[in-house]
Formats: structure tokens, sequence, C-alpha cells
């Protein structure tokens, strides 16, 4: 899930709990084996096969798995060639835009069970261009600002990065998705930890929401997570600190 822009509500969404590690890697290995299926298993000549890897080694899951994923890709992959990556478009609590990445071997079935998700939370599915608009596709990396300074990130202005986004406790380098490996390789490079990175749908302008639609709005993304089909969900919000430690107690 990506919206907020404080580093700290980031952290709260992408920590995988371990009840739930089991389903975060079957996802993991689905998008993998599309993506191997799609351009081939060498991860340094199929960009979209090498985020999905990267990805997956962020989650801590094992280099085992991450390669059956590939082989099934690559291999017989009856599954595979029957998954197809679709983009639903919803308003959330407040308004909120949100896009939900889902890979789906049931269009009906998955967009059935989206579309319940949605009407049980007092929400709506919009048509296919009413919210992506609000959203550019955007390669961001995260560096927590204890451990880089501004100048230390400059290295990823020269390998392509458009822009460096201080936060308070973070800074945000954006890319191009096609500059994202080379942009993230530099700043490894030169023994700067990250964070988080990803390629994702980045809202142009956030909205900050007050506690009660945050509730509201967290408890949709609950639910949209815990379904199998459903991949990234991005949103144009944004969390204050404190409310996110409240909700997250």
């Amino acid at each position: 899930m990506s919206g907020h822009s404080k580093w700290a509500s980031i952290k709260h969404q992408k920590a995988i709990k371990d009840s739930r590690r089991g389903q975060a890697f079957t996802k993991l290995s689905r998008a993998i084996t599309v993506a191997a299926k799609a351009g081939g298993g060498d991860v340094d000549g199929n960009p979209s096969l090498a985020l999905a890897v990267q990805k997956a080694k962020d989650a801590s899951m094992p280099k085992d798995n991450i390669q059956r994923a590939i082989d099934k890709g690559t291999g017989a992959g009856a599954d595979a060639e029957s998954f197809e990556e679709i983009m639903y478009e919803g308003y959330g609590p407040g308004g909120v835009a949100l896009l939900i990445e889902a890979l789906t071997n049931n269009r009906n079935r998955t967009g059935g069970e989206v579309r319940n998700i949605f009407t049980k939370a007092g929400c709506a599915l919009a048509e296919p261009g009413a919210v992506a608009y609000l959203f550019d596709k955007k390669g961001v990396v995260i560096v927590e600002t204890e451990h880089a300074s501004e100048d230390d990130l400059m290295v990823a202005i020269d390998a392509g990065a458009e822009d460096i986004v201080a936060e308070e406790d973070h800074f945000e380098i954006v890319c191009e998705p096609s500059d994202f490996q080379a942009v993230r390789k530099a700043i490894e490079g030169a023994g700067i930890a990250i964070a988080s990175g990803e390629v994702l749908w980045r809202p142009q302008v956030r909205t900050e929401v007050d506690e009660e639609t945050a509730g509201k709005l967290f408890r949709l993304l609950e639910k949209l997570d815990e379904n199998d089909d459903v991949g990234e969900v991005h949103g144009n919000f944004s969390v204050d600190d404190d409310v996110m430690e409240r909700l997250a107690g």
C-alpha cells in the first residue's frame, strides 16, 4: 500500500506480519511467475522480473521460492498462462482516490470480490480512467535521514533520478520506472542503506485525512490486502504520525 508521505506510516503499512507471511509470499511468487512468463527468466534482461524479484528479496522471501516462481513462469507454468493483470479504480472513505493492482485467473470473480469489499465499506469502484489520472507511475526509493544527507544522495541524480524530496525523517528519491534499477544500484553502491524501494503509482497531490476517515480507510485497505488476487493498493492520502500511532495501537 502506498499513499501517505510519512515514513513511519509507510513502515507500519509495509510490515509483513508473521501470520500473513505465507499469503504475502504467494502474491510475490505469482508476480514473479507472471513477469517471467511475459519477458523471460533473465533478471538482467527483464525489467519487470527484476522489480518483482527485488520486491520479494525486500520481503525476505527465500531464494529457493524466488527461483521456483521464475521456473514456473519459464517452464510448464500452466497457471501462469491464465493469469492477467487488472487495475481497479475506486473512491475510499472521504473520497480518497485508490488504484488497486490485481493478478487474477478469473476476472469476473476478482472484480466481484473487489466490488463487494468496496460496497461493504460504503464506498464504490469507479470507471477506468476516473482515478488513474491523479497518479504518475514512478520509481521511489526511501532513505532515512539518519543514513544519508541530501548531498550524499546526489549519486541518484547522476544515475537518472528526477527529484529528491525531503520529508521529516526520510528522503524520497523519485525517478522514471526505467531508471529505477540504476538509481537503486547507485544509492546502494555509495554505501547508503535503503529503507524501501519500488515502482508504484505516486499521487500527484496528497490529502491529509482525519482520524475517523483514516480508521475507515485502513479497514478497507486491510480487507483488500486479505484478497489473494489483490497486489498493491495506491492512494492519494496522507496520515499524521500521531493519528497513525493511535490507530496502530
